[in-house]
């Protein structure tokens, strides 16, 4: 199990600990964050984390899901079909995704620290003719961000998760190694988060093709080393 950081270091979850404490370690590890916004996963959407946040000098943007089940209901109900929306589409990997957003300011009877807007966010995708559609709700409490802007730091957060921990997990099976104990799992972490970092600076998309690219000469990993 890992935190990051947004600049991608890893960081440790003690044993019999889970990453949501360690998330708040890693904040209070800042003494100022100042104008910066941290966008973070629906499990670090907790009362406690929110404060850190904002102690800190901080926006949020968090998710909502079940395992907060009565803001869940609460921002369910609301009335959005009667909120104006942005819509934006995007295409790549023969992918065509339209994302729709919605923002209102957070009623007084909203309670959660610091919560200034909450918005629903629609996520419609059409992939080889199959049609999906995921409906996620946001708290933030940058109240003057508006829809689009909301929207794009969303977007931004599961670009790092698709391009970073995605990778890790399905390309390099790190859930599934063997290495466990003392700061070995650390260690090889940070070796993985390299050499995704060095085949993005060599302008490769595809990491798995790139590894087995460089797999079939060794002077080419020799030649990224010296180069990158």
């Amino acid at each position: 199990m890992r935190v990051h950081s947004r600049g991608g270091s890893p960081v440790a979850v003690e044993a019999k600990s889970n990453e949501i404490p360690a998330v708040r370690n890693l904040l209070n590890a800042f003494a100022s964050l100042a104008g910066a916004v941290i966008t973070i996963d629906a499990m670090h959407t907790q009362h406690d984390t929110a404060q850190v946040i904002l102690g800190r000098g901080a926006d949020y943007v968090m998710t909502v899901k079940a395992n907060m089940p009565t803001l869940y209901k609460q921002l369910k109900k609301l009335p959005w079909a009667a909120v104006p929306c942005v819509s934006c589409v995007s295409r790549d990997h023969g992918r065509r995704a339209r994302r729709t957003i919605k923002a209102v300011l957070a009623p007084a009877w909203i309670e959660f620290e610091g919560a200034a807007q909450l918005a629903q966010l629609r996520r419609t995708v059409i992939k080889k003719g199959k049609k999906n559609v995921e409906v996620v709700y946001l708290i933030t409490s940058d109240r003057d961000a508006d829809p689009a802007t909301l929207a794009a730091r969303v977007r931004s957060h599961w670009e790092i998760e698709n391009r970073l921990h995605w990778v890790r997990d399905v390309t390099y099976l790190e859930d599934k190694s063997l290495v466990r104990t003392g700061n070995a799992p650390r260690v090889m972490a940070s070796l993985r988060s390299l050499a995704i970092s060095l085949l993005r600076l060599d302008a490769h998309a595809n990491i798995a093709a790139a590894n087995r690219h460089h797999a079939r000469d060794p002077k080419r990993t020799l030649q990224l080393l010296q180069t990158t």
